[in-house]
């Protein structure tokens, strides 16, 4: 949601077709990410600890079945995102902007043609299965997402070292719980939801078409803010690293190797 602000901290949150959960996790504390939030939000004075992960959000709940790209042509999705609302206009859909607290009524009264929300749990709590017939997945439009606590710098560095420290220990220990916490609960939300709407999948070549999208618009974003471009880069180059390793493990492994963005285009912008 800050976006708007710098461009830098929408992939510090989510990534479209990029990262998954354990990306983040391994990237923020092994990889160096974590030194990267410190750097972005310590530029508007605060301190950022990242307590909570989650992997890629549900996908749009509608009442017209979403299949293919054609079925994207000319829908009204509530959707939340700088990229993902570049990639949903490239894909024929317009993006609606709006509270998750009014989503229930704009689907009930077809004031916009679907919406994506949160994870199947969350999703489930707020009642979409009662105003909406089918769920398209995966949820290409946030492959992942963190959360965490904001921290006023002033307050953060009038701390003992070792309450900093402290609060870092329990914020990366609650980071690896909610991996699997939002993973059991978002199990159980996909039964629930199975059995009261119709649950329909991306071909291969529709997914496809959509990582090209999103490589096109990470790169173009990145590229006009310098800040985007150097988390983008750090999170590419992790990834480079990795995949070595993953794909040697593979299919024993902690998820996929994505087809990502041009790295040397975002390094060249983030120089």
């Amino acid at each position: 949601y800050w976006a708007g602000r710098d461009a830098a901290f929408s992939p510090l949150a989510t990534t479209a077709s990029l990262f998954n959960a354990v990306d983040y996790v391994n990237w923020i504390l092994e990889w160096g990410g974590a030194a990267l939030y410190d750097e972005i939000y310590g530029n508007y004075g605060m301190v950022y600890l990242p307590y909570g992960v989650t992997n890629n959000e549900s996908g749009f709940r509608t009442n017209s079945p979403i299949r293919t790209l054609e079925d994207l042509q000319g829908k009204w999705l509530r959707l939340s995102g700088l990229e993902q609302g570049r990639i949903l206009e490239r894909l024929g859909g317009s993006q609606v902007s709006m509270a998750g607290g009014e989503i229930y009524q704009a689907l009930e009264r077809g004031v916009i043609d679907g919406a994506e929300f949160s994870t199947p749990n969350v999703d489930w709590s707020g009642g979409f299965q009662q105003v909406t017939k089918y769920w398209a997945t995966p949820g290409w439009h946030q492959s992942a997402s963190v959360f965490g606590v904001m921290i006023n710098k002033s307050a953060w560095d009038a701390l003992a070292p070792e309450t900093q420290e402290k609060l870092r220990v329990a914020a990366n220990a609650t980071l690896l719980w909610s991996l699997a916490f939002t993973e059991r609960r978002a199990t159980e939300a996909y039964a629930q939801f199975d059995e009261a709407v119709e649950i329909t999948r991306y071909d291969d070549e529709t997914l496809a078409r959509v990582q090209e999208i999103a490589n096109e618009v990470i790169v173009e974003t990145a590229c006009a803010n310098p800040n985007s471009a150097k988390v983008y880069l750090s999170q590419l180059e992790y990834l480079a690293d990795y995949a070595q390793w993953r794909d040697a493990s593979a299919p024993f492994n902690l998820g996929r190797t994505p087809n990502g963005p041009d790295i040397e285009a975002i390094r060249a912008c983030a120089n």
